[in-house]
């Protein structure tokens, strides 16, 4: 299943030709604008509905909101810091990055600054250029038997751990994610920061720039770390505290920096890059023809799988989604929405929300909580406002309304192998219940507030839902009110009778214009269309 469609993509920086080239020829009109301002990106992108960007282009939440059609933001390399992905999650729009396709690229620029660290290269090569001939100078260190400490074992991480080990290097490692069972089959052994720091030689850092690692690198880590320890980041601007690192080379606890990568991009404190113990470059962790080739191919070929429902790879803010792309799975959203669409119909007048509560039963449905989940929120929310639910921002629109939204998955009972989803709403002190299926490829309503429906109600078209007194003469008098409108009968189930009243379900040929002409024979009465 596809989750959105996209006909035009702006590709607005200097991307490998191979990208626009694919999206062509999957029937994707691409228009290629690069050097545009904020102005000028803002009143573009109103087009559409596709947005390719490298790091240079920041799409801001300022640029995202005025984005009316715009559902992906393919960032062609690795991480999104200059994507406002709050604002894209909000507003539904899927962000998506590739992951892996500057990962040889990254590590081998890490590799080649901890040689040019260990033995002066760049220094030497500007020396030389001087007319210098300063071999006392430039004395270096053998890498081999120094410790290599690596912190974030993740792609990168892992490429730098196995080419410094062909130079003799010990590598230690730090990551909260990757398992050290794991790390250790390829050669390195994870420790704590507070174990790591007094063992290295030399540190490279290979985390995303979050809370918890910016400044990872500070006064306090840096006096833990052997005197003259060396450090390298290739990853983001800030990982190492910029201003503790100058210190650091200042009084010599630190011994050299090799930095492709600054808080501030092109940095105009020139303090670090003037170092003469720092060699720094512009950025170009992912410089590569190969990188950049592959990069764009990625984001290319990624957008395309899941316009053809193929699969959702490096989606940065829409896991939910991962699981949506099995053909059975379309029905169950639809489902989803559809309980969410009735039980919003039927508690109009008794919002906001305070607890929605979704339930997946059986065998069939253990993986589909996340999705049916966010699915029934979207139904419950539709009322027509431009900030439309999606399976994107569903979740965040609920928080952000004080709904507070729980998914369970529970084994089920006889009777239930084909899967069912109950969906429990609590609102201004009352709660509502429905429960729905999947049957021969059609979404159904078993169940509405503990009336079981003797036959399962189609959740298509438009529903007229009505409770009255069980009553051999309701239905002929509602259908002559419906027949005086001009409406036909399509389908009809009613519930079993619990306490002297039933609900009751048409399927209508269109929706009744006034439901007041029902009153004298019902009790409650709400229409929707699915």
């Amino acid at each position: 299943m596809a989750p959105v469609s996209i006909r035009r993509i702006l590709i607005s920086e200097s991307v490998d030709p191979c990208c626009k080239k694919i999206l062509q020829e999957n029937g994707i009109q691409v228009t290629e604008r690069q050097n545009m301002s904020k102005d000028e990106l803002v009143a573009e992108i109103k087009d559409y509905d596709g947005l390719v960007v490298r790091s240079a282009t920041k799409v801001t939440a300022e640029i995202i909101n005025a984005a009316d059609s715009l559902k992906i933001i393919g960032r062609a390399g690795t991480g999104v810091d200059n994507v406002d992905v709050n604002a894209a999650t909000k507003n539904g729009i899927i962000v998506m990055n590739t992951p892996s396709g500057n990962t040889i690229s990254a590590a081998e620029l890490t590799c080649a600054l901890i040689m040019s660290l260990s033995r002066h290269v760049p220094q030497a090569a500007m020396s030389m250029k001087a007319g210098n001939w300063d071999r006392k100078k430039f004395m270096g260190a053998e890498l081999y038997g120094k410790i290599l400490g690596i912190v974030g074992l993740g792609r990168i991480g892992k490429e730098v751990a196995t080419r410094m080990q062909s130079f003799g290097m010990k590598t230690i490692g730090y990551d909260p994610i990757t398992p050290p069972e794991v790390s250790a089959s390829w050669g390195v052994e994870q420790m704590s920061l507070e174990e790591l720091w007094p063992q290295c030689d030399y540190i490279t850092v290979h985390t995303p720039l979050m809370p918890s690692t910016t400044g990872l690198l500070n006064d306090a880590s840096f006096a833990k770390c052997k005197r003259g320890v060396k450090v390298v980041n290739c990853a983001r601007g800030g990982i190492i505290d910029e201003a503790a690192l100058l210190r650091a080379l200042e009084s010599g606890q630190c011994g050299g920096a090799g930095l492709d990568v600054f808080v501030e991009e092109p940095p105009k404190d020139r303090a670090l890059v003037n170092h003469p113990c720092v060699i720094s470059c512009p950025h170009l962790g992912a410089s590569t023809r190969e990188a950049q080739a592959r990069c764009g191919q990625d984001i290319a070929l990624q957008i395309v799988d899941m316009l053809k429902g193929k699969a959702l790879v490096g989606a940065v803010n829409a896991q939910v989604l991962a699981s949506t792309f099995s053909p059975e799975s379309h029905q169950w959203i639809k489902l989803g929405e559809a309980l969410g669409s009735v039980l919003r119909s039927c508690t109009t007048s008794k919002q906001p929300y305070g607890q929605v509560q979704v339930t997946t039963l059986g065998e069939s449905l253990k993986n589909s909580s996340g999705f049916l989940g966010s699915a029934v929120v979207v139904g419950l929310l539709k009322d027509g406002s431009r900030s439309s639910p999606n399976l994107v921002n569903a979740l965040t629109l609920a928080q952000e309304t004080g709904i507070t939204v729980t998914r369970n998955h529970g084994d089920g009972g006889q009777g239930q192998a084909r899967g069912s989803c109950v969906v429990e709403v609590s609102t201004n002190g009352s709660s509502w219940k429905a429960i729905g299926s999947v049957q021969g490829d059609v979404p159904v309503l078993l169940e509405l507030n503990g009336n079981v429906f003797r036959q399962p109600v189609p959740l298509l078209g438009n529903l007229l839902f009505f409770k009255a007194a069980a009553n051999p003469q309701l239905l002929p008098d509602v259908t002559g009110v419906l027949a005086a409108a001009g409406v036909a009968v399509e389908s009809f189930s009613a519930s079993a009778a619990r306490g002297g009243d039933q609900w009751c379900c048409v399927g209508l040929s269109s929706p009744l214009r006034d439901l007041g002409t029902l009153k004298p024979l019902v009790k409650e009465a709400v229409q929707l269309s699915l």
